[in-house]
């Protein structure tokens, strides 16, 4: 397993601050169930330090701001955007998906119901916007304008995995493009924002974000691999979570496309209702097993991975933070599969 990079525990200690004077803004209970998610404090409003998490994109929102040659704090207000508007998305998605941890702590809505994490993810949205459009920078607004195309990319990918539960079969193809909104878009949107802030040439932007976009692609296929087969220690989500919910993954989708017997028998599994055994999930881990999905996942990631990196190479970009950049997303794709 890759050790994290340092960046990370950096670019962590330098936007928590700001990000807690941020949530701080939001009326009292939402305050109290969105530093809960953070893990700020306990349930009961009692300060903790549990898991945040890695905070990934606003390291990558900071790196590109560096790697234009700037000082990485022009891109604090859009290093605090994004991870706001992941933070948005993950209090919707543990709703919508009916997880009831994130982290090896309850999720919001299993605490205080899905209106309560319906509100508190907005309020992180709208907050992302007002920090970006509030910091004084000449840039402010192409740095918001790309946030809200974010937003609207993301929330177009998780539409489309919405829908894919009513389908009996998805192409790989679909499965790629619904991964590159619901995850691409914002790791794509977090290695360019730093850039666009810092009014990088275009060219220059579009290479970091194209990096971002092909490392958010494997972020989501070894993601999707610990979702099948990742221990629940490590994940923090229960076993098997992704199939236990019957989602059709890019693993899944991979497996659903060979056109054999296993194919059809998944197929029928995937469509039949109710809540699945214990001997049917290892029945099923077994079939994903036989035609290599996870083995397809896994290269897949690392030839995503490669493309991230020639992207980089592409432009002039400062050595430090192209090494950073490159460190981090290697870490994305090694994690603990």
């Amino acid at each position: 397993m890759t050790t994290a990079p340092a960046y990370l525990d950096r670019s962590r200690d330098a936007i928590t601050p700001a990000l807690r004077a941020v949530v701080d803004r939001l009326d009292r209970k939402t305050r109290h169930q969105a530093a809960y998610h953070f893990g700020w404090v306990t349930a009961s409003g009692v300060p903790a330090s549990a898991d945040a998490g890695k905070a990934v994109r606003p390291a990558l929102a900071l790196l590109s701001a560096e790697a234009v040659g700037a000082a990485p704090e022009i891109a604090l207000p859009g290093a605090i955007a994004v991870e706001l508007v992941h933070n948005f998305s993950l209090v919707h998605d543990d709703l919508m998906d009916g997880d009831e941890e994130r982290r090896h702590r309850h999720t919001v809505w299993k605490l205080w119901g899905a209106s309560s994490a319906i509100l508190t993810g907005d309020a992180m949205l709208a907050l992302a916007q007002e920090v970006l459009l509030e910091s004084g920078l000449p840039t402010a607004a192409p740095a918001a304008l790309l946030l809200a195309q974010t937003t609207r990319h993301l929330i177009r990918g998780q539409v489309e995995d919405v829908s894919f539960e009513q389908r009996s079969h998805v192409a790989i193809e679909e499965c790629i493009d619904m991964a590159a909104g619901k995850t691409g878009a914002l790791l794509s949107a977090s290695a360019a924002i730093g850039a666009v802030l810092a009014g990088a040439p275009k060219a220059t932007v579009d290479a970091l974000a194209l990096y971002g976009e092909q490392v958010g692609l494997a972020f989501q296929l070894t993601d999707d691999v610990l979702g099948i087969w990742g221990d629940p220690a490590v994940t923090g989500k229960s076993a098997h979570s992704d199939l236990r919910a019957r989602k059709k993954s890019l693993p899944v989708s991979y497996a659903l496309n060979q056109g054999d017997t296993l194919s059809v028998e998944l197929a029928a599994w995937l469509s039949a209702p109710g809540e699945p055994s214990e001997g049917e999930l290892q029945r099923v881990v077994g079939l994903l097993s036989a035609v290599g999905s996870r083995e397809w996942a896994l290269a897949e990631a690392a030839r995503r991975m490669a493309l991230a990196e020639d992207a980089l190479r592409g432009v002039e970009l400062n050595a430090d933070a192209r090494g950073e950049l490159l460190a981090l997303g290697r870490f994305v794709v090694d994690r603990e599969v």
